[in-house]
């Protein structure tokens, strides 16, 4: 068993929050329990997540989606109170690390993305108002938009949206997960032949097309499955808990 405290504490330092200006607070968003002896791991801190740590006996949940994002209601009414309630009549601790996680060059989303997919990054990129988030590197073979949508659908189990840049075959090739649809351009700064993250958006559409990208939204809960999976076995490794992962499906 390691206390709560030494758990956060040591989480907290390990993946830098400090250094992030993020849309929610990383770290504990709700104490529970003062010692943790099994720690489930989820990418959303929904109420499904919650249930199912509870069956299953949880002292603490890790999530990558937490609670209080900016602009949402503060007020604690209807699903935000189903959800906490339910935490705090079990005693169930939440940890919550947004950009933290997806930023960790070795836990992280992006990086356990990277492993996933058979990726090497060579380097990171970004908005020029933003973290540089996004990775890149180049593929051992040139090949297909068709091919590496296909090789995407193998590795994560579900078929991404993929838009063609036409005439074009693939070599190097960006990534980050979630809604980064948004750093297609800095992809197409960096002379990318293809960008994979998890959601799209409609313009999205038209700067793959017209930009002459590849582009695969390949699902924002399935390309930030791996983040979460790899701290939660890192923690346990580290202070000898239970650690179990529950995938709560999402198709977006």
């Amino acid at each position: 068993m390691v206390t709560l405290q030494e758990l956060t504490y040591h989480t907290d330092r390990l993946l830098d929050i400090g250094r992030f200006q993020d849309y929610c607070p990383n770290g504990l968003q709700v104490e529970g329990r003062s010692g943790v002896q099994l720690l489930v791991s989820g990418v959303t801190a929904s109420l499904g997540l919650i249930d199912a740590a509870i069956d299953a006996g949880a002292d603490a949940i890790l999530v990558h989606h937490g609670y209080f994002w900016n602009g949402e209601d503060a007020r604690i009414i209807g699903m935000k109170r189903r959800r906490l309630q339910r935490l705090l009549g079990a005693d169930i601790s939440l940890l919550a690390y947004h950009l933290p996680l997806d930023a960790h060059d070795e836990l992280g989303n992006n990086a356990q993305l990277a492993r996933v997919l058979g990726l090497e990054s060579s380097g990171t990129f970004g908005r020029e108002d933003d973290l540089q988030l996004g990775h890149y590197g180049s593929l051992e073979r040139v090949t297909s938009g068709e091919a590496l949508a296909r090789h995407i659908q193998e590795c994560l189990g579900r078929a991404p949206l993929y838009i063609p840049a036409k005439g074009t075959s693939i070599r190097n090739v960006g990534w980050c997960t979630g809604a980064a649809q948004s750093y297609i351009e800095a992809a197409v700064a960096q002379g990318l032949d293809a960008f994979i993250s998890g959601e799209i958006s409609e313009s999205t559409v038209h700067i793959a097309r017209e930009c002459g990208i590849h582009y695969f939204a390949a699902g924002h809960h399935a390309t930030e499955r791996f983040g979460v999976q790899a701290l939660g076995e890192y923690l346990a490794g580290t202070f000898g808990l239970r650690h179990l992962f529950i995938d709560i499906d999402n198709p977006v």
